[in-house]
């Protein structure tokens, strides 16, 4: 079955399924034939679930950025990718058991994931007066997430609602940047993707839908940045939380030949939903240009654990992840 793309954009669906014990088949899969796919569904989802939300989530709010931007008059806007490390199970090589749950070793493949996003931060409030500095400064922070419609090996994604959410958030300083001090803030951003329906099917016949897919993320961020020259330094640590929610079913071909074999099965729909929390940790670097500025960044997830009745050659549902972003900004 050739569903990287749909693993890849839709991991975190059916990882919203209660979790069953590590070694258990989850109470929801009914014995009989769908029972290998719906566990398998599960498995296959949990394993990729925090890293579609690592993906969505990023690092640091506004790229390169620690500090709040001095009041009403600045704003900044940015252009982003964030990518993540992912490592992708080759679902293609096992193919479901049709006489109940079998717990299989799937392999996975190390694949670059990522989407684009766009930000804007607004300052709001200057903040009070401090010797050289300000405290309590306040910006308001936007953001749009982007993704395309697909239509492709088997792999249909449609956005019912268009390809494009919003988000934001608020950034409060602690301390602006100065000639003497870093600049240090905390913010909260909240992020999506778009409302996506999606449908998978094998070369056999066999096909998942999941419908009306609903992923955010809640990011909040302690960070500090200094301007050293032309070059910028930030770094930061914090929580993101991942809130999910879903409708899901699928579809078993017959199998055998001459009316020898198993008919034709179906599974749901499941109404889904789940939250996952992991700390994260990130480093940005600006290159200062005269009118833009050019920025990388670094980060890590913290490991959490997810269960799941089968296993993955490599990895674990819940390793810790490590991301990435580069971007343009523009600041005035």
């Amino acid at each position: 079955m050739k569903v990287h793309a749909l693993i890849a954009a839709t991991a975190v669906i059916c990882s919203a399924l209660p979790l069953a014990a590590q070694g258990t088949v989850n109470p929801r899969c009914a014995a009989g034939v769908t029972q290998d796919v719906c566990q398998k569904t599960i498995d296959i989802f949990q394993f990729v679930a925090p890293q579609l939300g690592t993906v969505i989530a990023g690092g640091n709010a506004t790229l390169g950025v620690g500090g709040t931007l001095g009041g009403l008059g600045h704003i900044y806007v940015s252009g982003r990718a964030n990518v993540v490390n992912s490592n992708l199970p080759t679902v293609d090589q096992i193919d479901p058991s049709t006489t109940g749950a079998r717990s299989d070793q799937y392999p996975t493949q190390s694949q670059v994931a990522g989407i684009p996003q766009a930000d804007v931060a607004i300052g709001l409030f200057r903040g009070l007066p401090l010797g050289v500095t300000n405290v309590g400064g306040i910006d308001l922070l936007g953001s749009v997430s982007y993704l395309p419609e697909l239509n492709s090996s088997g792999f249909k994604m449609t956005t019912p609602n268009g390809s494009v959410k919003f988000g934001g958030g608020v950034r409060v300083g602690i301390i602006q940047e100065s000639i003497i001090f870093p600049g240090i803030s905390v913010t909260y951003l909240r992020r999506g993707l778009p409302t996506v329906d999606m449908t998978a099917t094998s070369m056999s016949g066999d096909s998942l839908r999941v419908n009306d897919v609903n992923i955010t993320t809640d990011s909040y961020r302690l960070v500090a940045s200094k301007s050293l020259l032309v070059l910028d330094i930030a770094a930061g640590v914090g929580q993101d939380r991942y809130n999910t929610s879903a409708n899901a079913s699928g579809y078993v071909a017959p199998r055998g030949v001459a009316g020898v074999g198993t008919a034709a099965a179906t599974v749901g729909p499941i109404g889904l939903t789940q939250k996952i929390s992991r700390t994260t940790y990130f480093v940005d670097a600006s290159l200062n240009l005269v009118v833009v500025k050019l920025i990388g960044e670094v980060g890590r997830t913290s490991a959490v654990t997810i269960p799941t009745y089968n296993t993955f050659i490599g990895s674990s549902a819940g390793a810790a992840q490590t991301f990435g972003a580069i971007g343009i900004r523009l600041g005035l």
